[in-house]
């Protein structure tokens, strides 16, 4: 097949070469062509043509795929013809052959006309012509936001890539000198208000929001312009997402919900990041989920020292692995596999380390999961916490950073009670070690794994119905990436002692998320996609909070960074709540966990599925015996 194409391009050149000298000796003549010079054409015409294929080969017109043609290829065939002309010139002017020197002006001009026009007219053909014959009608049609020269390539990508099935048919801009413009053939309508009005008018399928440099207010007003429709919704990525600067199909993604929050990109003070990261052996717990994984990409940026992962769940940390050794082929990483609730384990790898910082991001973090498993989150959370901050307390590490959440405000479930217990650890220990211990608190993460977003894409995938515990709850949401930036910018203002809230922005409606997901699907919520209210699940609660002391917390120098003012806590008193809650794990039962969390975390409201806690409960731990109070204080120890 590529022989005969190669075969007919050739063919069709050599009549375009001949054709070219016999009309610029009319057109020099008026059309008397004298009989001196028709002989000299004749009698040179092979060599000439014989040159003129062999320069066109050289410049790749054989090799181009002529269904793409564009600029670059027409560019081609001028090159090809400038350097052809004069070669033929040079050997006519050596062989001394009789030709009027106009023709050698006249010849290169009509070659390019019929050498790049036959090669454009397949375009026309297939762009206008074969489609129209054909009846072909299930094409969609895209409406194209963004007049500039991503939305050209965009244009440009669609019908080169027949297989899309896509057709662009008009284009929204918001500077209103584009408009009634035609920008490679499609027309500008209007702007970003008209999309509606454009799309119902137009018939259109699908949108394409193509402007790279559009911020996050703009894009979230733009793609919130596009909901009003029934049209899948597509998006070119920023340039920040485009590595090589350059639009092509396959860098045209759905419309994430990210896209949706409105919220400027994160500014880093990265001399106070380099600072304690930069040089430094850095340690990462929980490295293998995701915001573990994504502290992995954060931190490596700043040149540690060496990186160390330690998770207990070894494909995590094999994929995050391979991926960061793809990327940063000098990277020096070590990946442990290891569980925090080990002791000895993690005495015996900080021996080895000489480790000057640690990010704490393994924990147990499903609520209702939590909620039918205390004991597991209190030895996770609670007691692998404790046992990192002793042996890191032991090996004079620099920083501890612990990740925490919103949900360890006024918590309602065990896993925040956990995690609310594990900051006042934190907070504890930093007033009797050298090591600065500090929390960050921030709430959901978006496409976290378990969390919410994939939950809907899935079910959304499978034809709904869409599932929302209940129409008023509301949760505050950050991407994975924000977070962990913000978590790197914390730990570089520490002091010790601190918990360091995040700002979340406007909290969000999870039944909006869920329509919003559907309509960017393409689909209509509740008709479409049901969205199905199944009840709130234990412990779980209608809106979370970020801050225990809303005044007593202080701005920083950052202003998504906000601290809680330093709440210390009695080492004594937290030890001896610490025997009693391990104690508690290993002899009693749920509820008397829960009420001995809600001793030692007093703005715990336990959810006990209806049922009312014993009110012997402490009665009952307290008496255990003195020998046992004794094992638990020296194994807490």
């Amino acid at each position: 097949m590529k022989k005969k194409r190669v075969s007919f391009l050739m063919i069709l050149d050599v009549m375009c070469i001949v054709m070219a000298y016999a009309l610029a000796l009319y057109l020099r003549f008026d059309g008397k062509i004298e009989s001196r010079y028709l002989y000299t054409l004749v009698d040179n015409i092979a060599v000439i043509i014989v040159i003129k294929l062999l320069i066109f080969y050289a410049f790749n017109l054989y090799r181009s795929l002529w269904k793409y043609a564009s600029v670059d290829e027409m560019i081609e065939v001028v090159g090809a013809s400038v350097i052809a002309n004069l070669l033929v010139m040079i050997y006519m002017s050596y062989s001394k052959a009789d030709l009027p020197r106009s023709i050698y002006v006249m010849v290169p001009l009509i070659d390019m006309a019929l050498i790049g026009g036959s090669r454009f007219t397949y375009r026309i053909f297939k762009r206008v012509g074969f489609g129209a014959l054909n009846g072909e009608s299930d094409e969609k049609r895209v409406l194209i936001v963004g007049a500039g020269e991503a939305g050209a390539m965009v244009i440009k990508e669609l019908r080169n890539h027949k297989t899309l099935n896509s057709r662009p048919v008009a284009i929204v801009d918001d500077n209103p000198s584009k408009k009634r413009q035609h920008i490679n053939g499609v027309p500008v309508l209007g702007n970003r208000k008209d999309i509606k009005k454009i799309c119902e008018k137009k018939n259109i399928d699908e949108i394409i929001i193509s402007i790279p440099s559009a911020n996050r207010k703009d894009l979230k007003d733009i793609v919130n312009q596009c909901k009003k429709t029934k049209c899948k919704t597509k998006i070119v990525p920023g340039y920040y997402e485009l590595i090589d600067g350059k639009v092509n199909v396959t860098k045209i993604r759905d419309v994430e919900i990210e896209d949706l929050l409105g919220r400027e990109e994160v500014k880093l003070n990265m001399e106070k990041i380099c600072h304690y990261i930069e040089g430094k052996k850095v340690l990462i717990t929980g490295g293998g989920g995701s915001i573990g994984s994504e502290l992995c990409r954060q931190v490596v940026r700043f040149n540690p020292k060496e990186l160390i992962i330690l998770d207990i769940y070894e494909n995590n940390a094999y994929d995050i692995q391979n991926e960061l050794l793809r990327e940063y082929r000098n990277l020096n990483l070590k990946v442990i596999i290891a569980s925090v609730r080990d002791r000895q384990r993690l005495e015996e790898i900080f021996s080895k380390e000489d480790i000057d910082v640690v990010f704490h991001a393994a924990a147990h973090k499903h609520v209702p999961l939590m909620e039918e498993n205390p004991k597991e989150a209190i030895k996770n959370n609670v007691f692998g916490t404790w046992n990192l901050v002793k042996v890191v307390d032991q090996y004079q590490v620099d920083k501890f950073v612990l990740i925490s959440t919103d949900k360890a405000v006024n918590p309602t479930n065990v896993m925040g009670a956990t995690k609310r217990v594990a900051e006042m650890i934190i907070q504890t220990a930093n007033r009797n070690s050298n090591t600065e211990y500090v929390a960050v608190r921030f709430g959901n993460v978006l496409g976290s794994n378990g969390s919410v977003i994939p939950l809907f894409k899935h079910q959304i995938k499978a034809g709904g119905p869409v599932t929302v515990t209940h129409p008023e709850v509301i949760r505050y949401f950050m991407t994975i990436p924000e977070a962990c930036q913000l978590v790197l910018q914390a730990g570089g203002m520490a002091k010790g002692g601190e918990i360091f809230i995040l700002d979340m922005g406007e909290p969000v409606k999870i039944i909006d998320l869920a329509k919003d997901l559907i309509r960017l699907s393409g689909f209509e919520p509740g008709k479409d996609i049901a969205i199905e209210i199944t009840g709130l699940r234990p412990g779980e609660k209608l809106y979370e909070e970020l801050l225990l002391n809303k005044e007593e917390s202080v701005t920083t120098d950052h202003q998504k960074i906000y601290i809680e003012k330093p709440l210390f806590y009695d080492y004594r008193k937290m030890k001896h709540n610490l025997c009693r809650l391990k104690e508690t794990i290993d002899y009693a039962d749920e509820h008397m966990i829960k009420e001995v969390l809600a001793e030692i975390v007093p703005t715990y409201k336990p959810y006990n599925g209806g049922g009312k806690i014993k009110d012997n409960t402490v009665v009952e731990i307290s008496n255990l015996s003195e020998t046992a109070m004794t094992a638990e204080t020296t194994r807490i120890n």
